[in-house]
C-alpha cells in the first residue's frame, strides 16, 4: 500500500492486490449475457456462474454448451474463466454430476429450493430425494452451493434464511458432515454466527448490496425496485454483523456478488424481479466498505483468497491496483444490452476508490 499524508491524516491512494474472484454471478444468456459480461471481466479473472437459466443448465452437456457460449461471448485474451455450475433437480443422476466435476466441467452444484427465487422452479422439494447425489458430491469433494431460503409461505420473508438454516441446512450437515456447502449471500446475523462456528466444511459468500443497504433501502419513502433481491435484505443489526464478517480475514466468508441483472422493464412492474446489479461497481464498492471500516489491509483475503482456498483452486497470478481519489468516483446509471437498459447499483454513498 502507498499511503499520502493530508492535513496530517494518513490516506490510502494506492492498493495493488491479487485480481479478485466472483464466487457467485449471474450472466443469464442471450442479449443479457453479451451486454453484461464486459462488466464483470473488467475486474475479475473468474466467476462461478449460476445455472439458473430457462431451461436451466442440469447436465454436463448443458454446462459445456453454456461455457461455450459465454466464452464465444468475450473478448480476445480476456484472461476471465467462467466456472460452470449445475443446477440440482430430483433427477439429477449423481454419475453426470460425478463425471463433470471429474472432468473440470464443474465447479460446483448448486440447490435452488423449488420457488425460492428467480427460475427455481425446477429446483428441490425434498432434500431426502437428493440424497443420493449429495453423497456423491460428499465422496468426490464437489461443493454445493444452497441458496439459503425456505419458500414456505407461511414463513416471513425476513425470517427465511433462518428458518432454511434450522430445518434444512443443518440437519442435512449432520447427516453428511463431509459435504462442502456454501451458505450463498449470507444474509443474517444469524447465518454469519453459523457459518463462524461451522468448522472447514462450510463457507458463505456475502453481496456486495448486502454490505451496503437494509430493508429501509428498499421500502422506506417508496418502493426501490432496483434494491429488491432475493434473499431480501434485513434489519441494520444484520448489515452490520455481514460488515464485521467481511472484514474480518475469517477464511470462510468470501465474495460473491450475486450481481443479477434484469432489464428496466422487468425491474419496474407490478411484480417486479428479484435481483440487483453490481458488477459494474462491486470492487470499488467494497473497497470502500472496508476502508470505512478501517480493514484494507483484510480486503485482499476477502476478494481474491479466501474463495480460492475453500474450492481448492490457486489464486491469480495476475494483479489489479485500486486509486483512491479525492473526489467520488461515478458509475454509470445503467448499461444497455440488445435485451434493453440494466440499472448499475447505486450504493447510495460517496464511493472514492476506482479501479486502474
Amino acid at each position: 500500500m502507498d499511503k499520502a499524508d493530508a492535513g496530517g491524516q494518513a490516506e490510502t491512494a494506492h492498493i495493488t492486490i491479487l485480481r479478485p474472484d466472483d464466487w457467485h454471478l449471474h450472466l443469464r444468456d442471450g442479449g443479457l449475457l453479451s451486454g453484461v459480461l464486459p462488466e464483470s471481466i473488467r475486474h475479475f479473472a473468474r466467476a462461478l456462474v449460476m445455472p439458473n437459466l430457462q431451461p436451466p443448465v442440469v447436465t454436463a452437456r448443458d454446462a459445456l454448451n453454456y461455457r461455450k457460449r459465454i466464452e464465444s461471448a468475450l473478448p480476445p485474451e480476456s484472461g476471465f474463466s467462467p466456472l460452470m455450475t449445475l443446477y440440482l433437480t430430483e433427477s439429477t443422476d449423481p454419475e453426470d454430476v460425478a463425471a463433470a466435476h471429474g472432468d473440470g466441467v464443474i465447479t460446483a452444484v448448486k440447490l435452488y429450493p423449488a420457488g425460492a427465487t428467480t427460475h427455481s422452479e425446477s429446483g428441490v422439494r425434498e432434500v431426502h430425494r437428493v440424497m443420493p447425489v449429495l453423497e456423491r458430491m460428499a465422496g468426490i469433494g464437489c461443493p454445493l452451493c444452497v441458496h439459503g431460503e425456505v419458500p414456505d409461505s407461511d414463513v416471513d420473508v425476513f425470517d427465511r434464511e433462518s428458518v432454511f438454516i434450522e430445518n434444512v441446512l443443518d440437519p442435512l450437515r449432520r447427516e453428511i458432515p463431509d459435504l462442502r456447502i456454501v451458505l450463498e449471500h449470507v444474509t443474517t446475523a444469524e447465518g454469519v454466527d453459523y457459518v463462524g462456528g461451522g468448522g472447514d466444511s462450510l463457507a458463505a459468500t456475502i453481496t456486495v448490496h448486502h454490505l451496503l443497504i437494509n430493508r429501509n433501502h428498499i421500502l422506506a419513502g417508496g418502493i426501490r425496485p432496483h434494491y429488491y433481491c432475493l434473499p431480501v435484505a434485513k434489519r441494520e443489526r444484520h448489515r452490520l454483523a455481514l460488515r464485521e464478517a467481511a472484514v474480518s480475514g475469517h477464511p470462510r466468508f468470501f465474495l460473491g456478488t450475486d450481481s443479477a441483472p434484469h432489464c428496466v422493464a422487468d425491474k419496474e412492474t407490478a411484480k417486479g424481479c428479484a435481483g440487483v446489479f453490481t458488477a459494474t461497481n462491486a470492487v470499488p464498492c467494497v473497497a470502500q466498505v472496508f476502508e470505512d471500516e478501517g480493514s484494507l489491509g483484510t480486503l485482499e483475503a476477502f476478494l481474491s483468497l479466501n474463495g480460492a482456498a475453500f474450492y481448492g483452486l490457486p489464486t491469480n497470478h495476475s494483479t489489479i491496483t485500486l486509486t483512491r481519489q479525492h473526489e467520488p468516483a461515478s458509475f454509470p446509471a445503467c448499461i444497455g444490452t440488445t435485451a434493453g437498459p440494466v440499472v448499475v447499483f447505486d450504493p447510495g454513498i460517496d464511493i472514492y476508490w476506482t479501479v486502474a
